[in-house]
């Protein structure tokens, strides 16, 4: 067991390593670590016995400092950018369908929401654009895009309509809507091979929503570390539902890795949802604990899974309720959490930066659509050769 000692060097490690500039790397052996009291800079050696560092706690003491956890945490959050799976924009430099760097321009596509670039590969033949994902819809990409980003930031359907007119885009609030329902639903299945890394602990709650009027409630689980939306589904009643479901769901996205802490309110369906899914994943390290004594304030809170909920209370709000259980509105929620959202409590960054998975390029929903919609197109491709 760590001593208070132990502990306490390691938090004022992670607080310095919080910092990028606070760690730099000279060689694989040597780091400076800049002092927390601004005094200048520490060096770090990394030995085969050992870290060494000339700072006066390790001179005096022959205990490793808080700057050699500072160096080992930062190794540990750089390893875990450079492994992070990276969505980028699609490359209009090669084929999408043999990757070829031998295509030209084909002639335009001309359409409603603008001009659209054609190529031609010369080695397999195939003609694409740069509209992958968007193939015959009447509006641009970027309006498209636009839309989602201000429906998903808070506005209404119609508020989204009338700030589109004053782009010269000129669709029916009708129409967005079914932007929304068929991106989402792309997005959603592409999204679904993904393999977020979360913390070890994780929690839930629930919510009422009205739909056509009528209550329901919404099961979430999140990532503590990460703030990451694992997983959500809609029950009928609140004390009836089994949320096993919802856990089993979460641990399948993991591939097979459950939390060792859950957090939930004192709802007896977790309990028992947590002991069937949860519990038995014992290792000889960590015993599963679940954690359901909880209050707004205080030392074991829900705030986190608290702040989430409220972002589906504002959309709801706006909506004057949801229309459908199935609704993708939902879906589109969690994805924008997710992919598209910065969070302040994450330092600017969102929380699949956060799991590993970033997703590049100022248009983020353009990056996801577009390919979500390549990955479509070769799967057609692959059938047709079968």
């Amino acid at each position: 067991m760590n001593s208070p000692a132990f502990d306490y060097r390691a938090s004022r490690g992670a607080e310095i390593a919080k910092v990028e500039s606070n760690v730099r790397r000279l060689d694989q052996n040597e780091y400076r670590v800049r002092s927390q009291s601004g005094s200048g800079e520490y060096v770090v050696l990394s030995t085969e016995s050992g870290w060494l560092c000339e700072c006066p706690d390790f001179k005096f003491r022959g205990v490793k400092c808080k700057h050699a956890f500072a160096v080992e945490l930062s190794l540990q959050i750089r390893r875990r950018i450079e492994n992070a799976r990276r969505v980028v924009p699609l490359d209009y430099q090669t084929c999408f369908a043999c990757g070829a760097e031998a295509i030209v321009k084909d002639g335009l596509i001309h359409h409603k929401g603008g001009d659209i670039q054609r190529y031609l590969c010369h080695v397999c033949g195939k003609r694409f654009s740069r509209n992958i994902g968007f193939e015959r819809m009447r509006t641009s990409p970027e309006a498209i895009t636009m839309a989602m980003q201000i429906y998903f930031g808070g506005a209404s359907l119609r508020n989204t309509q009338k700030a589109l007119r004053l782009q010269g885009v000129s669709v029916s609030h009708v129409a967005i809507l079914k932007w929304i329902r068929k991106y989402v639903g792309i997005m959603d299945e592409y999204l679904k091979d993904f393999e977020p890394k979360l913390g070890e602990t994780w929690r839930a709650d629930e919510m009422y929503v009205k739909f056509k009027g009528d209550m329901r409630y919404l099961f979430s689980l999140m990532d503590d570390e990460t703030r990451f939306w694992i997983a959500q589904e809609v029950a009928d009643s609140k004390e009836r539902h089994n949320p096993r479901g919802l856990f089993h769901r979460g641990i399948d996205i993991t591939n097979g890795r459950a939390p060792k802490t859950l957090i939930t309110d004192g709802l007896p369906s977790y309990h028992s949802a947590f002991k069937k899914e949860i519990a038995w994943r014992t290792t000889p390290e960590k015993v599963p604990v679940h954690v359901r004594e909880i209050a707004l304030a205080g030392q074991v809170h829900n705030n986190k899974m608290e702040r989430m909920n409220g972002e589906v209370r504002d959309r709801e709000r706006v909506m004057r309720g949801l229309k459908n259980m199935d609704t993708p509105i939902l879906k589109g929620l969690q994805i924008y959490h997710n992919y598209i959202r910065p969070h302040e409590s994450l330092d600017g960054q969102t929380p699949s930066e956060r799991a590993g998975i970033r997703v590049e390029g100022a248009n983020k929903w353009l990056t996801l659509i577009q390919n979500a919609g390549h990955l479509q197109a070769v799967n057609r491709e692959k059938k047709k050769d079968e």
